[in-house]
């Protein structure tokens, strides 16, 4: 599988991945070689359990399947991505995080910023609008209730709501996956939006269609996103319907990413871990 990476072309480029963590090696000891062999043994495997504790966020995304003995032919769950790149921005510009950019805009087009499907996925074209613009009528036929749309509808308008890009798409064992950016006026807005109102600690406010209950995601890698981006990720628990139900609310800046994933027989977890990451490190 290849490995999924983010390119900017701007100036600013994001800050590195976190450094493994070094483990210091006895100096070598003349006298005796076979102390110097078993103490660069232990020193190998300290070395080794150090680092799958900080490279287990990373994994969903960066690692090759080839570069972990055993798994060269053998699927972990990942889906191939598309090379991934940051579109232009226009001249004179800031990045959303930058420090000349207390709004949190994204000053690139928003349709760009939408992860695209993997390879081999079915696209959703229900979900490609009008001139890639979604009306927020088609967004919110993912919440179950129908008397709660209004209501809805009214909050983004309060909010701000300048427009939603999405994208969406099936892949070959069934799981449907729906991906929206809304975008605001600036990230101020999509805190408050998302913590008053749409996704709580312990649960969404609004239920999505095909769900009773959703709890937080307690394994989703949280470190695998930048520390600009506020997150909230759910899943629906067991006993579930005809389908699981996984749901993600990403504050990036001025947009809210909502990433919806179904899927019969159970939404596996390594696909959508890595999906949210992914149109994470997109919007950061």
């Amino acid at each position: 599988m290849t490995e999924q990476t983010v390119q900017t072309t701007e100036a600013e480029q994001p800050a590195p991945p976190l450094a493994e963590p070094a483990v210091a090696v006895p100096p070598p000891v003349r006298k005796d070689r076979r102390i110097l062999r078993g103490v660069l043994r232990w020193t190998a495997a300290v070395a080794v359990f150090a680092a799958v504790g900080s490279a287990t966020a990373y994994g969903v995304t960066r690692m090759e399947r080839t570069d972990v003995p055993g798994l060269a032919t053998r699927s972990d769950g990942r889906w191939a991505y598309p090379e991934l790149t940051t579109p232009a921005l226009p001249s004179g510009r800031p990045r959303p995080f930058a420090q000349t950019n207390p709004a949190g805009a994204h000053y690139a087009d928003l349709r760009e910023l939408v992860l695209p499907a993997p390879e081999g996925a079915e696209p959703d074209k229900a979900l490609r609008g009008k001139d890639g613009w979604l009306a927020t009528d088609e967004f919110l036929k993912e919440y179950r209730d129908a008397s709660e749309h209004g209501e809805l509808r009214q909050l983004f308008v309060d909010y701000g709501l300048r427009h939603i890009a999405a994208r969406g798409w099936t892949t070959s064992d069934g799981t449907h996956t729906r991906i929206y950016l809304l975008q605001f006026d600036t990230a101020a807005v999509v805190d408050e939006l998302r913590n008053s109102h749409l996704a709580s600690y312990s649960e969404p406010a609004y239920v999505v269609r095909g769900t009773d209950l959703s709890f937080p995601d307690e394994e989703f890698p949280a470190k695998a996103l930048s520390d600009d981006l506020d997150h909230s990720v759910y899943l629906e628990p067991e006993p579930y319907g005809a389908e699981q139900v996984r749901q993600a609310y990403l504050g990036a800046g001025d947009v809210l990413a909502v990433v919806l994933q179904t899927r019969k027989d159970g939404a596996a977890a390594v696909p959508f871990h890595q999906t949210v990451a992914l149109q994470g490190r997109l919007l950061g």
